[in-house]
Protein backbone atom coordinates (compact mmCIF):
# COMPACT_ATOMS: atom_id res chain seq x y z
CA UNK A 1 0.00 0.00 0.00
CA UNK A 2 1.29 3.11 -1.20
CA UNK A 3 2.40 6.06 1.67
CA UNK A 4 -0.19 8.56 2.41
CA UNK A 5 2.61 11.27 0.95
CA UNK A 6 2.63 8.92 -2.13
CA UNK A 7 -0.44 8.69 -3.05
CA UNK A 8 -1.49 11.80 -5.58
CA UNK A 9 -3.57 14.63 -4.50
CA UNK A 10 -6.89 16.03 -6.44
CA UNK A 11 -5.55 18.84 -8.49
CA UNK A 12 -7.77 21.47 -9.31
CA UNK A 13 -9.18 22.34 -12.52
CA UNK A 14 -7.31 25.69 -12.61
CA UNK A 15 -3.69 23.99 -11.91
CA UNK A 16 -4.73 21.24 -14.29
CA UNK A 17 -5.44 23.75 -16.88
CA UNK A 18 -1.93 25.98 -16.09
CA UNK A 19 -0.14 22.80 -16.25
CA UNK A 20 -1.04 21.51 -19.62
CA UNK A 21 -1.33 24.92 -21.13
CA UNK A 22 2.57 25.87 -20.16
CA UNK A 23 3.43 22.03 -21.27
CA UNK A 24 1.85 22.94 -24.76
CA UNK A 25 3.49 26.46 -24.81
CA UNK A 26 7.16 24.46 -23.82
CA UNK A 27 6.14 22.48 -27.19
CA UNK A 28 5.55 25.92 -29.40
CA UNK A 29 2.46 25.75 -29.14
CA UNK A 30 0.46 28.66 -31.30
CA UNK A 31 -2.96 30.01 -30.74
CA UNK A 32 -3.57 28.58 -27.41
CA UNK A 33 -7.01 29.37 -25.74
CA UNK A 34 -8.48 28.30 -22.56
CA UNK A 35 -12.43 28.27 -22.47
CA UNK A 36 -14.05 28.49 -19.40
CA UNK A 37 -17.55 26.10 -19.97
CA UNK A 38 -18.54 25.23 -16.65
CA UNK A 39 -21.48 27.11 -16.82
CA UNK A 40 -22.43 26.24 -20.10
CA UNK A 41 -21.18 22.25 -19.93
CA UNK A 42 -21.95 19.54 -17.89
CA UNK A 43 -18.94 18.21 -19.80
CA UNK A 44 -16.36 20.18 -18.47
CA UNK A 45 -14.65 22.85 -16.71
CA UNK A 46 -12.43 24.14 -18.98
CA UNK A 47 -11.61 23.14 -22.51
CA UNK A 48 -7.76 24.29 -23.94
CA UNK A 49 -7.43 24.79 -27.50
CA UNK A 50 -4.04 24.85 -29.11
CA UNK A 51 -2.18 24.57 -32.87
CA UNK A 52 0.71 22.70 -33.75
CA UNK A 53 2.46 23.82 -37.72
CA UNK A 54 2.95 20.11 -38.12
CA UNK A 55 1.63 16.46 -37.25
CA UNK A 56 5.33 15.83 -35.34
CA UNK A 57 4.35 18.64 -33.42
CA UNK A 58 0.22 17.69 -32.72
CA UNK A 59 2.23 14.93 -31.31
CA UNK A 60 4.86 16.78 -29.30
CA UNK A 61 2.35 18.45 -27.42
CA UNK A 62 -0.14 15.90 -26.49
CA UNK A 63 2.99 13.51 -25.19
CA UNK A 64 3.69 16.92 -23.22
CA UNK A 65 0.64 17.07 -21.66
CA UNK A 66 0.11 13.38 -20.76
CA UNK A 67 4.21 13.25 -19.61
CA UNK A 68 3.20 16.48 -16.81
CA UNK A 69 -0.31 15.64 -15.94
CA UNK A 70 0.98 12.29 -15.07
CA UNK A 71 3.71 13.41 -12.99
CA UNK A 72 0.70 15.24 -11.47
CA UNK A 73 -0.99 11.99 -10.68
CA UNK A 74 -3.47 12.22 -13.85
CA UNK A 75 -4.34 9.98 -16.45
CA UNK A 76 -6.81 10.47 -19.55
CA UNK A 77 -9.84 8.75 -19.57
CA UNK A 78 -9.33 9.03 -22.71
CA UNK A 79 -7.00 9.82 -26.08
CA UNK A 80 -7.97 10.16 -29.41
CA UNK A 81 -6.56 11.02 -32.62
CA UNK A 82 -2.62 11.00 -31.94
CA UNK A 83 -1.67 8.43 -34.85
CA UNK A 84 -3.40 10.62 -37.28
CA UNK A 85 -2.13 14.23 -35.05
CA UNK A 86 -3.99 16.21 -37.14
CA UNK A 87 -6.75 17.00 -34.24
CA UNK A 88 -5.72 15.34 -30.78
CA UNK A 89 -8.78 15.47 -28.62
CA UNK A 90 -7.46 14.30 -24.67
CA UNK A 91 -10.22 14.14 -21.84
CA UNK A 92 -9.29 14.03 -18.15
CA UNK A 93 -12.73 14.83 -17.32
CA UNK A 94 -12.97 18.44 -16.07
CA UNK A 95 -10.56 19.42 -18.60
CA UNK A 96 -10.57 18.67 -22.33
CA UNK A 97 -7.87 19.26 -24.91
CA UNK A 98 -8.40 19.39 -28.15
CA UNK A 99 -5.10 20.32 -30.19
CA UNK A 100 -4.83 20.94 -33.92
CA UNK A 101 -3.23 21.30 -36.88
CA UNK A 102 -3.68 24.13 -37.47
CA UNK A 103 -5.18 23.96 -41.19
CA UNK A 104 -7.26 21.55 -39.49
CA UNK A 105 -8.46 23.69 -36.77
CA UNK A 106 -9.23 26.48 -39.31
CA UNK A 107 -11.35 24.39 -41.21
CA UNK A 108 -13.65 22.85 -37.74
CA UNK A 109 -13.55 26.46 -35.76
CA UNK A 110 -14.71 25.11 -32.38
CA UNK A 111 -14.13 28.16 -31.23
CA UNK A 112 -17.02 29.49 -32.87
CA UNK A 113 -19.42 27.18 -30.72
CA UNK A 114 -18.57 29.07 -27.47
CA UNK A 115 -18.66 32.83 -28.00
CA UNK A 116 -20.80 33.12 -24.93
CA UNK A 117 -17.66 31.77 -22.31
CA UNK A 118 -15.14 33.24 -20.23
CA UNK A 119 -12.37 32.85 -22.44
CA UNK A 120 -8.30 33.35 -22.05
CA UNK A 121 -6.39 34.15 -25.00
CA UNK A 122 -2.63 33.61 -24.81
CA UNK A 123 -0.18 35.76 -26.66
CA UNK A 124 1.94 33.81 -29.51
CA UNK A 125 5.17 36.19 -27.43
CA UNK A 126 3.88 34.11 -24.11
CA UNK A 127 6.33 31.01 -23.24
CA UNK A 128 4.78 30.55 -19.70
CA UNK A 129 1.49 31.39 -17.82
CA UNK A 130 1.45 31.92 -13.91
CA UNK A 131 -2.18 32.20 -13.46
CA UNK A 132 -6.13 32.27 -15.44
CA UNK A 133 -7.41 35.56 -15.21
CA UNK A 134 -9.58 37.03 -13.13
CA UNK A 135 -13.34 35.41 -14.46
CA UNK A 136 -11.65 32.15 -15.80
Amino acid sequence: MPRRSEIPRKISSRKLVLLSANAALEKKATNLIILNVKEMSSLADYFVICSGNSDRQVQAISSAIEEVLKKAGRLPIGVEGERAAKWVLMDYGDVIFHIFYEPVRSFYDIERLWTDVPRMEVGEDVSEISSLRKGM
